[in-house]
């Protein structure tokens, strides 16, 4: 096979999850709270190669051209698929309000098994989903891990829109808001 060739070829690359794992907890060592955006600028730098073979997957299952041609109406189904598929996870979509994309998942990868911390962690993912929905959609869209396996949660659940949108949410669950409370646009009563 010539150099050309490989290029064009996906490569079907995967790191498993232990490789994550241990990558985030040496960052999370090294680098204290760094290391959240030190994975989130690595995961987005992986959303083009992902989108990449997500398009490829979809022409090849689904016989659909563009990822952004996919009817919002099948979108959780067709990510739940691919994501599974590609060793994340399955994921279960809901928008949340008109402007924010719920994506939860019992199972994903970058959670630990064993609970430890207490903020949501899957900052790889975040980068990562942020990057690759971005490109789907043709805009851009910003990704929060709101729940996550780490810290005991049922499921991962991160909230994908538009940056000012997410920007919002945050600012109001800085303020005290739980995240439910922060879409609703209300403020947490004390």
């Amino acid at each position: 096979m010539t150099a050309q060739a490989s290029r064009s070829t996906p490569a079907g690359l995967r790191l498993g999850r232990r490789v994550i794992h241990q990558l985030r907890a040496s960052l999370e060592r090294d680098t204290g709270i760094q290391a959240a955006t030190h994975l989130q600028e690595a995961g987005f730098a992986g959303g083009e190669e992902l989108y990449g073979a997500f398009a490829t997957w979809l022409k090849d299952r689904h016989q659909i051209d563009r990822p952004a041609d996919v009817d919002m109406q099948y979108l959780g189904k067709v990510l739940s698929e691919f994501f599974s598929e590609q060793g994340w996870g399955k994921l279960e979509t809901m928008p949340l309000g008109t402007a924010v994309l719920a994506l939860d998942s019992a199972d994903w990868a970058e959670a630990l098994d064993t609970p430890e911390g207490q903020f949501p962690s899957c900052h790889l993912s975040c980068g990562l989903l942020a990057d690759f929905l971005g490109r789907v959609s043709e805009g851009s869209v910003a990704v929060m891990e709101v729940e996550c396996r780490s810290r005991a949660d049922k499921r991962c659940r991160f909230l994908a829109g538009a940056p000012e949108t997410l920007g919002m949410i945050y600012e109001r669950m800085a303020q005290g808001s739980s995240y439910v409370e922060a879409l609703a646009g209300g403020e947490r009563k004390a």
